[in-house]
This record gives structure tokens, sequence and C-alpha cells, in this order.
């Protein structure tokens, strides 16, 4: 799925929607990839996708803390940027295995600079920077991000396949 933003603001409704579009009463442990490169909208999109599920609190990106933790009404979230991670067992100071249970969302910044010591992404976004846009790609790789792309675009033939 792929959906063009030409504002900040946009990206943040873009995070809201997908968000909103998790299936109802889920609350299945989920990680999302936000990949990209500077600028490219993942903090602005993960402010809208926290508000979305309750966050009133200021979100700014985590560049300098690596993690954030929000505790919301119905989940706990995560926010992670390992932009600042050289080498993948750096992330394991970070304590994320306490947080890799059900009632728990992952959104992760720079997952490539994990070296594969993260879980399998259930959805994973791109973001792309164009001349007065950006692109935003999403990818399902589990049931529960079929399921999840699913409610957002409307496709029931993506649950479950």
């Amino acid at each position: 799925m792929h959906t063009r933003t030409n504002t900040a603001q946009d990206t943040e409704d873009f995070g809201w929607q997908l968000a909103c579009a998790r299936p109802a009463g889920d609350s299945a442990f989920a990680t999302l990839y936000l990949s990209g490169e500077l600028g490219a909208g993942k903090t602005t999109f993960a402010r809208g996708f926290l508000r979305a599920l309750g966050v009133t609190e200021p979100v700014r990106s985590p560049t300098y803390t690596l993690l954030e933790l929000y505790p919301a009404p119905t989940l706990t979230l995560l926010h992670i940027d390992l932009y600042r991670i050289h080498d993948g067992a750096e992330i394991e100071s970070l304590g994320l295995r306490e947080w890799a249970r059900e009632g728990c969302v992952w959104l992760i910044e720079w997952p490539e600079r994990a070296g594969g010591r993260l879980p399998l992404a259930d959805m994973s976004l791109t973001f792309t920077v164009g001349p007065a846009w950006h692109e935003i790609t999403a990818r399902a790789h589990s049931v529960l991000g079929k399921a999840w792309l699913a409610h957002l675009t409307g496709e029931q033939r993506f649950a479950g396949t």
C-alpha cells in the first residue's frame, strides 16, 4: 500500500489512521518498522499513531534517549529510535525483552541498525522524500499486519492470507 503526504499534518494523520485501523480489541504484541532517511517523516508519523491510541504527553524523537515508553489506555507503546546504534548488540541494554509481550506495540525507527536482534516486523513502513511530498509504503509481514492493513484499506481479502 502506498500513500503520498504533502505536509507534516498529512503524515501525522496517516499515523492516526493506521493506529485506528488496528483490529478492535486486539492486544497482540506488534512491531512496526519505520525506515527512511533523516527528515522523511518517521517521528511525525509516530506522533499521529501515538495520539490516536490516547497518548496526550509530548511526543518527541527518541534519537538521544533511544527509547520512549508511552502508557496508553489499552496498550503500552514503545517508540524506539536506533539511529545512534553502531552495533546491534547495543540494543540489549535497552531492556526491550521486558516489553515483548501482549499489550505492547513497538514503533522502531532505523530497525536495520539492530543487526537482526529485533522481533520480526508485523508491518514495515518505508518513508521516501520527494520534491514536494513524502511517500509512505506499508507492507504487512504477518497475519496481524495483514489484518491491520485490510482494516485500513477496507480490502478484507488481505486478512489471514
